[in-house]
């Protein structure tokens, strides 16, 4: 069994094992984990908890012992499923919460085995101290530009655009899984925690290469109830913006389309239009509610973009301050235009 130390996020890259084992409970692992980790839980949530209330009110020799049993037979469960097919050679590296006793557990049973088993020292805990160290505490290693411009001007799919024309860009709104608004949470989806954004956030910093420009998309500092981080924050603020200027239609259509989840499920629609009822008067939010029960997408778009969102966006402070740097003015926002657009901003990346 081989102790593995991560000096750096780029670490985790280059490091000579087949698979990262997280071992921690299912609960754990949905808050966060080290990126591209599959979840083999040592203890289930209620058998941690069971072995918790043991070690506080009883005694730690019985803790112990009652885990070591769990343990042993949740081990021997993934053997005969997930673990079954591993080769010989196979060379997993295996963390808990701070490296101790669950990790240690399983990789002294897997190395028994004969699998080379490397343990994260200091475990999740030493992986989330970087991830801090590079979000909290320096600055963003790459210079930054921000793909602005009004609600509707398909910001997101132009990104994605520019991406497949190899500029290097950071999707904020596919990692925080949310478009932005109170629309923007997709009908039967869940955002990640904030540790778990963090987390894959701060895996795509580390692969940036920091001689390039970034491209982001404008954002508040919160996507829905995620917070972006200080040091992407401060760097996003003081970024030359290219804007994306476009007319209302073009933007409605536009939104009809991308929000079609939304436009399909009616009891999702009317809650999200009476969720702005504490910005806007009654008679405008029935208004709203009226076309949408009506099926009129489109104008309902319009409406809200003219009457809610281009106020407010207005008001950001991405956009207060200096003018942008480019504006590229497009007439329509189909598939043509926006790869026209993406053809522009990656010219300007560079």
């Amino acid at each position: 069994m081989q102790r593995v130390t991560l000096t750096a996020l780029s670490d985790l890259f280059s490091l000579p094992y087949d698979e990262v084992i997280d071992v921690r409970s299912p609960a754990e692992f949905a808050e966060d984990r080290v990126p591209g980790a599959v979840n083999l839980p040592s203890l289930s949530n209620e058998e941690r908890a069971r072995v918790g209330t043991v070690y506080v009110q009883e005694s730690r020799f019985l803790a112990r012992r009652m885990g070591a049993a769990l343990v042993a037979r949740n081990v021997a469960s993934q053997l005969e499923g997930y673990l079954a097919d591993k080769p010989t050679d196979y060379r997993p590296l295996v963390y808990c919460w701070r490296g101790g006793q669950r990790s240690g557990s399983v990789a002294l049973i897997l190395g028994q085995i004969g699998w080379r088993v490397g343990v994260l020292d200091g475990g999740w805990r030493s992986w989330r101290r970087l991830v801090q160290k590079a979000l909290y505490e320096e600055p963003f290693p790459a210079p930054v530009m921000v793909l602005d411009g009004n609600t509707g001007t398909a910001k997101t799919a132009i990104l994605h655009k520019v991406a497949a024309r190899g500029g290097q860009v950071i999707d904020l709104e596919g990692l925080a899984r949310h478009r932005g608004s109170l629309f923007g949470l997709v009908p039967g989806d869940a955002q990640p925690a904030q540790k778990g954004f963090e987390s894959a956030l701060a895996e795509a910093v580390a692969r940036l290469d920091p001689s390039r420009p970034v491209l982001v998309e404008a954002e508040s500092n919160r996507i829905g109830a995620i917070r972006l981080p200080p040091s992407l924050w401060q760097a996003m603020q003081t970024a030359p913006r290219i804007e994306i200027d476009a007319p209302i239609e073009a933007r409605a259509q536009w939104l009809t389309t991308a929000y079609a989840d939304i436009t399909t499920a009616p009891d999702v629609l009317a809650a999200r239009i009476a969720a702005l009822g504490p910005f806007q008067s009654k008679a405008t939010i029935a208004e709203w509610q009226a076309l949408a029960e009506a099926g009129d997408f489109t104008p309902l778009a319009a409406r809200l973009m003219a009457e809610h969102y281009d106020p407010r966006y207005a008001r950001t402070k991405l956009r207060q301050g200096e003018a942008a740097a480019q504006v590229l003015r497009s007439e329509r926002l189909d598939d043509a235009a926006q790869e026209a657009l993406a053809d522009q901003i990656a010219a300007i990346l560079g």
